[in-house]
């Protein structure tokens, strides 16, 4: 019999698994979109996040979804593959790894946040099922799956802090994305270590995911600045900064508070 909180901490999870492969999902659409499907390898992560986002929202209302273990571990697998197709676009442009390069070609972050939400969706699955493990990863007590999210909060961040500064940083806001988050992946990240839950951490997490959330309201702004506005939403949701991206940040801590729920839970007993 799964306890109540086990339960409640693996819906989070998957929860937070669901959101960032909706964010994926939006993300790669678009891009892959304007690529033009050149490379016909793009729709498979468009159709992949599709299946995880209601798979992992499956699970987060609490219904058994078939084959859901092989949709989490196909959306891990198509993430790292992903990462390496990134990677190698980057590194064959004229001058390799250069500034331009990371600015401007395929970005490492949306094959990351697949990745990501595959194996919290998986570790959520294993949760739900009473399992401690999940292969030779531990999960009841939940500081691996704190520090993964430590770890993916950092990587967004980075990757926020790399297209802002691209943005030369013209609006103060861009600011907090790129110096709370990181502090609440710090924060996070010591809480895995130590496995002391502090209230620092949750006041930490609660405001990266409502920066997730109104990271999209400031790029919808954003974009409704450029000439023609939302009238031209057809370029310039391509020109402006993406909406879909921010909300990574939020599936991550809420996947994060999960991780404290079994956390608390292990540590009281």
């Amino acid at each position: 019999m799964v306890a109540a909180a086990t339960r409640q901490a693996a819906r989070l999870i998957a929860g937070g698994a669901a959101v960032l492969a909706g964010a994926v999902l939006a993300d790669s659409a678009m891009e892959h979109y304007r690529g033009s499907f050149d490379n016909r390898m793009m729709p498979i992560p468009v159709a992949t996040s599709a299946l995880a986002m209601l798979t992992d929202g499956g699970l987060a209302i609490g219904r058994s979804v078939p084959l859901a273990m092989s949709v989490h571990a196909a959306t891990a697998a198509v993430g790292t593959a992903g990462l390496g197709f990134h990677a190698w676009n980057i590194a064959k442009q004229p001058g390799g790894v250069r500034w331009g390069t990371l600015f401007y070609q395929a970005p490492i972050g949306a094959p990351g946040a697949l990745v990501l939400a595959g194996g919290l969706a998986a570790a959520a699955q294993a949760l739900a099922r009473g399992s401690a493990t999940l292969g030779p990863v531990p999960l009841i007590s939940g500081r691996v799956l704190a520090g993964v999210c430590a770890f993916g909060i950092a990587g967004t961040a980075a990757e926020a802090a790399l297209l802002h500064f691209r943005g030369a940083y013209h609006n103060k806001a861009m600011w907090l994305p790129v110096t709370l988050t990181p502090l609440a992946a710090l924060a996070l990240a010591r809480t895995a270590l130590t496995g002391r839950v502090s209230w620092i951490t949750t006041v930490a997490l609660a405001v990266t995911a409502a920066l997730g959330l109104v990271g999209s309201g400031f790029h919808a702004y954003g974009i409704s600045r450029n000439m023609g506005g939302w009238r031209n939403w057809r370029q310039n949701l391509f020109a402006g900064p993406p909406v879909p991206a921010p909300p990574s940040y939020t599936g991550l801590a809420i996947a994060a508070v999960g991780a404290l729920l079994l956390m608390r839970k292990s540590r009281h007993g």
